[in-house]
């Protein structure tokens, strides 16, 4: 999900909602202002859907809700309205069933990449702090094995594993670091990682 330019006319969350039903493109929107999105490495995809695996099952039967990168988080700080789409994004509140967006996710994780390694460890995580739900933000290495969780009840102190098991306290579900990176493993031992273009935002 690489932003690119943002538009300087100013939308309003309405407009911006109703557009985003029917672009080819996902945009981020921050205070009126839209950031397309772009495509994702082959990376970024496999370890995404290796943690979308490995937490469906529990998150069904938790009752919560599951969602890669195309469900929208809203945020409003200091009365600027925000919409982040993460790279996952779980809900576990019954009340929390907007269409389009959800606004009390406990659990978020971002997969890392060159361009939004900075936004994902400063913007967004000081963003998504501010959402009461959170209880933990996860940030996944694309190019080394490296798993970080930030909770909540740690002051959101990071958490590193490397190897071994991770647990996620929102889900009650302990994974593996090797789940996770099952399916790129060879990939880090034979291909070192492209650079991306400049000036985009995964």
């Amino acid at each position: 999900m690489n932003a690119q330019t943002a538009q300087h006319a100013k939308l309003t969350v309405q407009d911006y909602l109703r557009g985003e039903e029917h672009s080819e493109i996902r945009h981020e929107f921050i205070d009126g202002q839209v950031f397309a999105m772009g495509g994702a490495s082959d990376r970024h995809g496999l370890i995404t859907n290796a943690l979308a695996f490995a937490l469906t099952t529990q998150a069904r039967a938790k009752k919560c809700q599951l969602f890669i990168a195309d469900m929208k988080v809203h945020l409003r700080i200091s009365g600027k309205d925000i919409f982040y789409y993460p790279d996952l994004l779980l809900s576990c509140d019954s009340t929390d069933r907007a269409s389009h967006y959800r606004t009390a996710p406990c659990l978020i994780i971002e997969v890392l990449s060159d361009t939004t390694e900075r936004i994902d460890r400063r913007e967004k995580m000081l963003a998504y702090q501010t959402l009461p739900s959170l209880e933990e933000y996860v940030l996944v290495s694309q190019d080394t094995s490296q798993i970080e969780i930030y909770r909540r009840r740690a002051d959101w102190q990071p958490e590193i594993h490397t190897e071994g098991t991770f647990t996620l306290e929102c889900l009650e579900l302990t994974c593996t670091v090797a789940e996770v990176y099952q399916d790129i493993t060879l990939a880090f031992q034979t291909a070192p990682p492209m650079a991306p273009p400049q000036g985009e935002r995964t």
